[in-house]
Order: structure tokens, then sequence, then C-alpha cells
């Protein structure tokens, strides 16, 4: 088992710092995150189980509700993230246009790619081999309940990360996600990183895709995001080498924790 210590890991970027302050603890705070390493998987059963996992961290929080009624303790809320690599997948979030997909059904089976209506938040966007999916189900009763705050966490931890490869990256108002080349009036931004998140009485879902070694070229059959006036980068692209996505979940890991003020542990 590898502990990932919220002392761990530098000090945040000067470009957009995150708050360290933290809201008064909830009952039974838990700060302590589960990391299941999932590998290559299907998108269909990734996206069961974070269902799954959402849905009993809701019921556990309602039963909670009823013990604090009865005057017992409650228990504590567990929190996970899900780190995988999907095979080609595009999926759609509940703003988006269909019409940014660009492939037809033929089109989608020639690039051996399937498709998924679902309920995050923002526009289309595409997962493959060589991308880090993050998958966080926390229950933000345990850190703090900011929904655009937890946004620049995920940023800034990834932001953080593309650092330790000496990749300079940050955020473009108005658009969520991690971008090279960020700076107002830079002539070629791109993004590296996408997010786009669901929460639930304060129980998220859904998360980042970060590209490490991915494939570009699948982005061109989509708008990505919506966004027509921008291109997409990866780490290795700016690199120009290969990374290994477990490196880069292994850096990532110790910013998420800090930024969080948690505990990560990985059962292996």
């Amino acid at each position: 088992m590898t502990i990932y210590s919220a002392c761990a890991g530098p000090e945040p970027t000067g470009d957009t710092p995150v708050p360290t302050e933290v809201t008064p603890a909830a009952v039974n705070q838990n700060r302590q995150i589960e990391v299941r390493r999932l590998g290559m998987v299907e998108y269909q059963p990734t996206w069961a189980l974070q269902e799954q996992l959402l849905a009993d961290t809701l019921a556990l929080k309602a039963l909670n509700r009823q013990a604090l009624e009865a005057g017992l303790p409650p228990q504590p809320i567990p929190n996970y993230l899900l780190l995988c690599e999907h095979p080609h997948v595009y999926t759609l979030g509940k703003s988006g246009k269909p019409e940014h997909l660009l492939l037809d059904e033929a089109g989608l089976a020639a690039h051996a790619a399937t498709f998924h209506r679902i309920n995050r938040g923002g526009d289309i966007t595409y997962h493959g081999p060589g991308q880090l999916v993050g998958y966080p189900i926390l229950d933000l009763d345990n850190f703090f309940t900011d929904i655009h705050r937890y946004l620049r966490v995920l940023e800034e931890a990834v932001i953080l990360t593309l650092a330790d490869y000496g990749v300079r990256a940050g955020r473009i108002a108005g658009l969520t996600g991690v971008w090279i080349d960020f700076e107002e009036g830079a002539l070629n931004p791109r993004k590296i990183c996408a997010l786009g998140v669901k929460c639930s009485r304060w129980v998220t879902m859904h998360g980042f895709a970060l590209n490490v070694t991915t494939n570009l070229s699948y982005f061109g059959h989509i708008v990505p995001c919506g966004i027509t006036d921008k291109a997409v980068t990866s780490l290795a692209q700016e690199l120009g080498r290969a990374v290994a996505v477990a490196e880069v979940h292994d850096r990532l890991l110790p910013h998420l924790a800090r930024l969080l003020e948690a505990e990560m542990y990985v059962n292996s």
C-alpha cells in the first residue's frame, strides 16, 4: 500500500493560487482517499462503477443524517479516486451539442471508437490510450463545499504535475481546464487537460483527462469542448518524448493530496 500524504509536494504555482484555508470541519470528516488504479478499461463499466460508488456514498450520507437526528454517531464517508485509461471513446456532456461529433456511426466504427451521452457538465471530449483519466468520487463535506474551488484544485494539481516536467501551464479566463500558452495574447493556446464534473449533495463524479501520449488525431473528429479556435496538445508533444502514464500518476497524487489536505492510499 502506497501512502500520499497532505504534506507532500511543493507549493502551488504563482499564476492562480489555490486557497489553502479549510472550511469548518464536518461531523466525522474523513480526509482519506482510496486510489484505485484500473488500468485500461472500457468507458461504460467505469461509468457504472462511478455511479455505484456515488449511490453508495449518498445512501451512507442519508443514514448519517438519520443517525444524527437519533443522537447516534455517524459513520465516516469514504472518498475514492479512480485512475485509468480508456479505449477510443467520445463522451458528450449534458450541455453539449451532438453536431460537435464529426463522425457518424460508420466513422466511429472505422476509428474503433464508441460514443456515450453522459451526465457531466461540459460539451464533447475524447478519451483514449495514453491519456490519464481521473474520476474523483469525493464527499466535499469532507473537504470544502465549493465546487468552483474544487475545479481549481483539480486544475492546480495538473499544473503542478506538468511543472515537474518543466512544462509551464495555466488557465484561460472563462475556460475550464489546463492550457499551454495560456497567457493573454499568446498565439497558440492549446488544451492539455479537460475537466468535466457532476456533483450531487456535494459528492463528485467524472473528473479530468490529461493528455500524456494521446493520439491527438482523434480530436480532429470533434469540436473539443465546443471550442473552435484553440488546439489540443499532449505532454509527449510538448516534451518531444514519450512519458509513461503510470509515471504521471505517481507525480500527480502528492500534489492532489496536498491541495486537498488529504491522505491518499493505493492498494496494490
